[in-house]
């Protein structure tokens, strides 16, 4: 089913949708709740509500049933003033809650419902999407280093957190096997420069590239001070499949160990 892109209603003629078309996951906790929201519109910076006096509420959508017309309906919900409001959407068609979601947001934003949160006006970053990217990633325990070491924790695999791998090396890794001497690093891809994802900003450009370059210049150097000294050095990106980044860590671990 492919929703409304071909501009035809479509919809469930002969029996009710399926409830993963609409239903959220149960006990979810609102940090997945607003983490399942911005993405599906693209960041939570794309969650704008404008309230008509130059301000702005960050919106959700919920996904409703109507049994009697075997329909799913979307309606933009936000508070003001201490009060919750909601606008009605659209009708969305798709299999899946996650591409109605998208669905819903990229027909919100059309009508013009839901803005790109504005930039401060003291903010150095050139859009909106670079300044979620900057401020997305916090100095410990951003939520990629949370998801690798709860993989590497069901794999069995113990550590330590945010330490020095050499107290006289002023460098902290974010997780370290001090006796197979291990030291592993998640690595944003704004603040390190990933080659995927990395955009360099417009404004004030000169300055944030130096910026850039001097973390990939102590990212290397740290590397090679802790190799000269006998560690292994495991970096990756936060966009990387974590799963498979614990996988190799314990296959490193191991070996070290034995």
């Amino acid at each position: 089913m492919t929703g409304a892109a071909s501009g035809t209603q479509r919809g469930w003629n002969d029996s009710l949708p399926p409830e993963k078309a609409y239903k959220a996951r149960p006990y979810l906790s609102r940090d997945k709740r607003s983490a399942e929201q911005d993405k599906a519109a693209g960041g939570r910076h794309c969650r704008a509500v404008p309230l008509g006096d130059g301000s702005h509420a960050r919106g959700s959508i919920q996904l409703r049933l109507f049994r009697r017309t075997r329909r799913v309906r979307a309606y933009l919900r936000w508070s003001s003033n201490g009060e919750t409001r909601e606008q009605y959407v659209g009708e969305v068609h798709e299999a899946t809650r996650k591409a109605n979601l998208a669905l819903a947001w990229a027909k919100a934003r059309e009508a013009g419902k839901v803005v790109d949160e504005p930039l401060p006006p003291n903010s150095k970053a050139s859009s909106v999407s670079v300044r979620a990217a900057m401020t997305a990633n916090k100095g410990k325990d951003t939520k990629p280093e949370l998801a690798l070491r709860t993989a590497m924790y069901r794999r069995g695999l113990r550590y330590r957190v945010g330490i020095r791998p050499l107290p006289e090396l002023r460098r902290t890794a974010d997780v370290v096997f001090p006796k197979a001497r291990v030291a592993v690093f998640v690595d944003g891809c704004f603040w390190h420069g990933c080659p995927d994802h990395y955009r360099p900003a417009k404004r004030s450009g000169e300055g944030w590239s130096q910026k850039i370059k001097d973390n990939k210049d102590r990212d290397a150097a740290t590397t090679l001070a802790l190799e000269a000294r006998g560690w292994a050095v495991l970096r990756f990106w936060e966009h990387e499949d974590l799963e498979l980044a614990a996988e190799r860590v314990q296959t490193v671990v191991e070996e070290r160990r034995s």
